[in-house]
């Protein structure tokens, strides 16, 4: 084997390491861990796994975090979709200072923002609901949605769209089936990073829900006790959590390559 397919190979292994050593991990009683190295488990178990699958408390915990994940990723695509269309096609005053201001918004720290949110959708109504923490997460991600997007429309050439409508089409017809079917890759890459950044996004997720909304990341730190960690559950918990990261993956991979070769990524 030459040496410069064989350093990829060990790259690839060094990343994928902490991967495995977390599902090995899954499958030991937190004594085990404690107990000493080991590169597999002495004694399997699904005790970790049964208790999140048999647990209201955890398995709604993902679901919680799937669904204000899913209402953001949505939320930001339809806002940024047609902002980002209007920055690449027209021209008007402050246009430039208002796409670095909305950079500017994915610069700030979370922190910053956690107490008015919390105040603001307490006297409103919204706190502890999907809705809050989706609409928080938007302050960042319409943003990032915007700047990506924006990069790949300006990709377009305009005489596309003077086509379009001089063979009659209106604008929303011409957007929906001709133009955003063109850019279907910067879709997918924005898609993609929506859904990571809101789904490992922690401290506004906690700060805005208390019982009926809370994340997986926020349960996860139930483990804690006055004996330590439950260190097998906790890294079960990890596990799952990769998991619709992967599938996103999967679904948008051949996006993401486009999106990487094109767009402003």
């Amino acid at each position: 084997m030459k040496a410069r397919s064989l350093v990829p190979i060990l790259y690839i292994l060094f990343l994928m390491l902490p991967i495995y050593w977390l599902v090995a991990m899954s499958f030991k009683t937190t004594n085990e861990i404690l107990g000493g190295f080991s590169l597999f488990p002495q004694v399997w178990t699904l005790d970790n796994y049964r208790v999140i699958f048999t647990d209201p408390t955890w398995y709604w915990g993902y679901f919680n975090s799937i669904s204000y994940v899913t209402l953001n990723t949505v939320i930001s695509l339809a806002a940024a979709l047609p902002a980002a269309y209007a920055f690449s096609r027209y021209s008007f005053m402050g246009d430039k200072h208002l796409f670095f201001w909305l950079l500017t918004n994915r610069m700030a720290p979370v922190a910053v923002f956690a107490l008015p949110f919390f105040q603001l959708y307490s006297a409103v109504g919204l706190f502890d609901t999907y809705l809050a923490v989706a609409l928080a997460h938007c302050l960042f991600n319409i943003p990032l949605a915007v700047w990506i997007l924006e990069g790949f429309m300006s990709g377009i050439p305009k005489e596309l769209d003077e086509t379009a409508f001089v063979d009659g089409y209106s604008f929303p017809r011409f957007f929906t089936t001709i133009f955003v079917p063109t850019i279907k890759a910067g879709i997918g890459v924005t898609a993609f990073f929506l859904f990571m950044f809101s789904w490992v996004e922690l401290l506004l997720a906690k700060t805005l829900t208390a019982v009926y909304a809370k994340p997986i990341a926020a349960v996860m730190t139930r483990t804690a006790s006055s004996a330590g960690y439950e260190l097998g559950l906790l890294a079960a918990a990890g596990v799952l959590t990769i998991i619709p990261g992967a599938i996103v993956i999967y679904f948008v991979r051949n996006y993401i390559a486009k999106g990487f070769a094109l767009g402003r990524v």
